[in-house]
């Protein structure tokens, strides 16, 4: 897999799965490969990632077998509420608060924030410049005054230059430390609900708020990294918010027009000379 050019995190999973199924079955025996894939109690997307990896072991030792088929089944996931996020943002420790930020601000997958370096970070436009994952096309994100103000900190403090990773430690590390700070939050809060929040959630979130703003597929496509526009249109079927929920103000000189579009202010209609917008909750 290393010689073709699969990622780390790819081999490491695999890796997983066939460690799973050496210590659970004869990998040199296919049919009881097979019919403890089947018989195993787990969703079919586990059972395809098993005879994925499993396939690989063959085709390495030359295994003759004849491989079933499972498919994914069509699951339609909840996007956490924007409280949610911010509860587990506040409560973490300052290194993971910003991180999970950039994840609700960015979308980024969680390997393509861990790569960040340092130069990829423009705090003077606020933008950051990450390398796509996945064989995504290129792109460049913008973040909100209090993430930019953030990261200037905290490079400060640690002291990090232009080459240097801009956080320590790695994609798979990143989501153990979340799943820590969630679990411990759920029971301190008496919330089980915070134990249904994913790290790729947050992902989620940016792509459907991005898609409720705009109404823009391909800019979301663009923003996301993906490279098939198929993958875009599963996470806008995600948005589930509630329309009546909306701030209106009103504006009747270009200065108050302006304020409210820099904060997120739509455009609506003009009664009696004032401008109405609104925006999400």
């Amino acid at each position: 897999m290393k010689n073709d050019n699969k990622a780390d995190s790819t081999i490491k999973n695999y890796d997983k799965l066939l460690s799973y199924l050496d210590r659970n079955t004869d990998l040199s025996n296919p049919e009881e490969v097979k019919h403890h894939v089947a018989t195993k109690v787990v969703g079919k997307a586990y059972k395809r990632n098993l005879i994925i990896a499993y396939t690989l072991y063959c085709k390495y030792y030359k295994i003759e077998w004849e491989k079933p088929k499972y498919r994914q089944e069509a699951k339609q996931r909840r996007i956490p509420t924007k409280e949610k996020l911010a509860t587990l943002i506040s409560n973490a420790s300052p290194t993971l608060s910003i991180k999970l930020q950039m994840s609700k601000e960015t979308g980024l997958r969680p390997i393509e924030l861990c790569n960040l370096k340092t130069k990829d970070v423009d705090l003077a436009q606020r933008i950051i410049y990450p390398t796509t994952a996945k064989y995504g096309a290129s792109r460049s994100l913008r973040i909100s005054l209090n993430l930019t103000e953030r990261l200037a900190e905290y490079i400060n403090r640690h002291h990090r230059k232009p080459e240097d990773k801009l956080f320590n430690g790695t994609s798979s590390k990143y989501g153990k430390q979340f799943r820590h700070l969630r679990n411990r939050l759920a029971e301190k809060l008496k919330d089980a609900s915070l134990k249904t929040v994913r790290l790729y959630d947050f992902r989620h979130y940016f792509a459907t708020n991005l898609y409720d703003k705009t109404k823009d597929i391909l800019l979301v496509k663009q923003q996301m990294g993906h490279k098939k526009l198929d993958t875009t249109l599963i996470y806008t079927q995600l948005l589930n918010l509630n329309e009546d929920e909306w701030t209106c103000k009103g504006a009747n000189t270009v200065e108050q027009a302006t304020q409210l579009i820099e904060n997120g202010f739509q455009y609506v209609t003009e009664i009696d000379g004032i401008k109405l917008f609104r925006k999400r909750k």
